[in-house]
Order: C-alpha cells, then sequence, then structure tokens
C-alpha cells in the first residue's frame, strides 16, 4: 500500500502467509489480510482505503491458486461475525456471507427447507457461491439465491437481486474488490429427514469419487458446452500426470492435487500442460475453473512425467 492502513477494530497482519488458509497449502503471502470485527468495520476500512489499493475475498480457500509471489494490497476473510445462518420463513434462509456450505445446508434441514442439500457437496463459503454461481448434483446458485448484501470497493452496502448478477456458468458480473457480506436463499417445504437422505447421498458419492483427503482445489476446469472435463483429460492421457509435487488425480481429473511439496507455480504450470495436451487432442479449449491470484513466480523447472 502507498499509504499506511485505515485504522481497524478487527485484525489487520502485515505480509500474512496465505498457504495455511487455502486448499492447496501452497501460494505466497498477502501484503495485508484483514479480518473485519464486523460489517461496519468493514465499511470503514473500504471508504478510507487508498482507492488505488487492490481487495479481494478469501472464503474457505478450496477452489484457489495463490501464486507463490504472493498477493499485492488486501485479502479480506470474514469470520464468525459473518458466519450465521437463520430461516427468515418457511422457505428462506439468512446467511451470512463467511457461513460454510454445511452450514446453510444444515441449518436447511432443521427448518426444513429443500433445494439447498447441493451446498453440502460444496467446500466453500456463502460470499464464494454467490460470486462464482456455485453449483454441484444438479444445482446452482442462481436457482436459490433472493438477493446478497454487497459491500462495494468504495465502503458502500448495496443489495443487488439475482438479475443484477448476471449468472453465467461459474460466473457473475459481481463488481471488482466487492465483498459479499449477506445472501437470502430460497428453497421449497420438505421434510428433514428426506433433506438428510438426500445430504448423505451427495457426501457418499463425493467420497467415493473425488480426493477429498488430499491437498486440492477442487473441480480444476469448467465442463465445456456438451462434455465433461474430466473425460477429456482422462482421453488426453493426463490421469496421474506429474510436475515436481504437483499431480493429476488418479480419482477423479478434473482433479489437481499437492502430493506433499508442490509449488503454486508447479501446480498452475501442471494446469496449463493438462490444458494443452486437451486441446492437442481434442481441439476444445478448456477454460480454469479455479481462481488464480496473486504474483507469479519463476516458472517450474521439472519435467512433466507419469507416475
Amino acid at each position: 500500500m502507498a499509504e499506511a492502513p485505515p485504522r481497524v477494530a478487527g485484525k489487520l497482519s502485515a505480509d500474512a502467509p496465505l498457504a495455511p488458509l487455502v486448499w492447496f497449502k501452497s501460494g505466497g503471502a498477502a501484503e495485508w489480510l484483514f479480518e473485519p470485527r464486523d460489517l461496519a468495520d468493514l465499511q470503514a476500512f473500504l471508504r478510507d482505503l487508498d482507492p488505488a489499493t487492490p481487495v479481494m475475498a478469501l472464503g474457505l480457500g478450496s477452489n484457489l491458486i495463490v501464486r507463490d509471489g504472493g498477493v499485492p494490497g488486501v485479502v479480506v476473510r470474514l469470520g464468525k461475525a459473518f458466519a450465521k445462518v437463520a430461516a427468515r420463513d418457511d422457505t428462506t434462509l439468512d446467511c451470512g456471507g463467511g457461513a460454510s456450505g454445511i452450514l446453510v445446508s444444515s441449518t436447511a434441514r432443521d427448518n426444513g427447507i429443500a433445494g439447498l442439500e447441493f451446498l453440502r457437496s460444496i467446500p466453500g463459503t456463502v460470499g464464494g457461491f454467490v460470486r462464482m454461481n456455485g453449483g454441484a448434483y444438479g444445482g446452482e446458485v442462481k436457482d436459490i439465491l433472493v438477493d446478497c448484501d454487497v459491500v462495494l470497493r468504495s465502503g458502500e452496502l448495496v443489495t443487488l437481486a439475482v438479475a443484477d448478477l448476471h449468472y453465467s456458468y461459474r460466473h457473475s458480473h459481481l463488481p471488482a474488490g466487492a465483498i459479499v457480506v449477506a445472501a437470502r436463499f430460497r428453497g421449497r417445504a420438505g421434510e428433514p429427514a428426506q433433506i438428510q437422505a438426500e445430504m448423505d447421498r451427495i457426501a457418499a458419492s463425493r467420497e467415493a469419487s473425488q480426493p477429498l483427503r488430499s491437498k486440492t482445489g477442487g473441480s480444476t476446469f469448467k465442463n465445456p458446452e456438451g462434455h465433461k472435463a474430466w473425460q477429456m483429460v482422462d482421453a488426453a492421457g493426463c490421469r496421474g500426470l506429474t510436475l515436481g509435487g504437483a499431480q493429476v488425480s488418479e480419482k477423479h481429473t478434473n482433479f489437481l492435487i499437492n502430493t506433499g511439496t508442490a509449488t503454486s507455480t508447479e501446480i498452475e504450470a501442471l494446469g496449463e500442460e493438462v490444458r494443452r495436451r486437451v486441446k492437442d487432442k481434442s481441439g476444445v479449449e478448456l477454460e480454469w475453473e479455479i481462481q488464480r491470484v496473486g504474483l507469479l513466480a519463476e516458472a517450474p523447472q521439472k519435467s512433466v512425467g507419469v507416475k
């Protein structure tokens, strides 16, 4: 930051390591990591922050590569004050931007609200779901979102309806630097036992098909129209492909994993190698679903190979 940071009521840390906060357990540090005490603290901080300073939100870090050069500006991480979920009525939940998918789906179950079970399978927070139109197992946020409260980069608090976000596949038009602090999700009336059964089915399916116990970032590439990314990666001979400590999962080929020593540079370079091989094999150019943020370090010198 060109100027001294504004004073805060929450926690503001300089040169804060981000690797412990993301699922890949790799990457550099944030120039500043801000954990606001409450909504007013977040608004005041952004209002008083140099407008030239970049700002990004960090949830559970599940769908993210933090590059090894670190993240300039401010990374905002919402804590317990933003993690509450409660029923508004028989079919609608009020959800804090820092609430997890498991908490949202469990609260929906406890209140007999069906249609939100798919959030159980997404390892992220409400803010990330809203920004990325998170989805799985036949559901997407665009199908359940009523509206959301967003703190703009200026510090202004606005409410955006679902139509304002112009959703597409894993994408929204949420303004740059904006932080989602709350959202309203609407489902339908259901029986808690049936809702739990569907959540159990989803959890079992994930456990059976995805490398959940590995250091991973979730689905790496978007599914191209009419195709499944994992099938294209497999057909291109990339199952088990390695670069340094990074590997294409043997269990699910649309997952990259950190076998223990990978740098973010290696993980991203492996993803680019997969994209190249898929393009050569099928003519289709896979798009990244995982978000890549921060500054690039030097390219890895290690060779690509198959275990």
